[in-house]
């Protein structure tokens, strides 16, 4: 028998407060689980503007601890409630100075499963990040959910192929990439590194992006969230360029076996030549 999970992800749009973004989050989650999903992502730093797009201190409010703060805290009822796995993007605030751009897993019985940090900070017009993140410390963890073995790659480190492969050498099944990226020469890349990242390390991605213009900038964040099997192939249809849209898939696990034994790039892999890749 297959081993199908039912897997769901929300591109949004800022509704202009925290209260009711998070609040629009829980309907979509509440409706992925009536759809019989039984794990749902969010998209980079869900529960806030993408306020990079501008380099003020102000904006060092949207922070908060993780696991102890309330978007968290909320999450883990959330999941308690519905019965969900959730990946929860957020800004987190360590103790003063130490801010990073974080992933809180949370396991369907509402318990902390921890966090990833994204490693790569971007430093670009409308991208202003190592103004607000220090990169990521925790290394790259998979967690064991109720769902199978989860990962998180946060956005620009989409562009590191390094990270990818040591999610799948740590046993990822699922890979959740949560986003926020604008239209422009990066769309080509969003249709292209995910699904070839799912084809080189022979798991699921769940890709997502934000959608619609924010009040702090120009960026045109362009939606067209997805999920990509081990094969490279879309899950059903890409989420819409422009209006925000909860996407729910069937992933049929059984085909991380089926990829890993066919085309075997993990047996031909060459750690031993490698050595100038880790090089200064």
């Amino acid at each position: 028998m297959a081993h199908v999970v039912r897997a769901a992800l929300v591109q949004a749009s800022w509704t202009g407060d925290t209260a009711s973004m998070i609040a629009k989050h829980e309907e979509h989650a509440r409706e992925a689980a009536r759809r019989g999903a039984r794990i749902i992502g969010f998209q980079e730093v869900f529960n806030a503007p993408y306020f990079c797009q501008v380099q003020d201190p102000e904006h060092h409010r949207w922070a908060e601890p993780v696991p102890d703060g309330p978007t968290v805290t909320r999450m883990r009822e959330l999941a308690r409630e519905t019965g969900l796995v959730i990946v929860a993007p957020v800004f987190e605030v360590e103790q003063p100075g130490f801010y990073y751009n974080t992933a809180a897993v949370i396991d369907a019985d509402g318990s902390y499963l921890g966090k990833y940090r994204k490693h790569h900070i971007p430093q670009l017009p409308g991208f202003w990040e190592k103004y607000y993140f220090r990169p990521g410390n925790l290394g790259w963890p998979v967690f064991d959910t109720a769902v199978g073995r989860v990962g998180v790659y946060i956005c620009y480190d989409r562009h590191f192929p390094e990270g990818w492969r040591q999610l799948g050498l740590n046993g990822a099944q699922i890979v959740y990439n949560p986003s926020a990226t604008s239209r422009g020469l990066s769309s080509h890349l969003w249709r292209l590194e995910q699904p070839a990242a799912a084809v080189a390390n022979a798991y699921y991605v769940a890709a997502i992006n934000r959608v619609g213009v924010e009040e702090y900038g120009d960026d045109d964040f362009y939606g067209t969230s997805y999920f990509v099997d081990p094969r490279g192939q879309l899950v059903g249809d890409a989420a819409d360029d422009r209006d925000e849209e909860l996407l729910v898939r069937d992933l049929d696990l059984d085909v991380i076996d089926e990829v890993r034994q066919q085309w075997a790039f993990y047996r031909d892999r060459r750690p031993d030549a490698y050595d100038g890749l880790v090089q200064p």
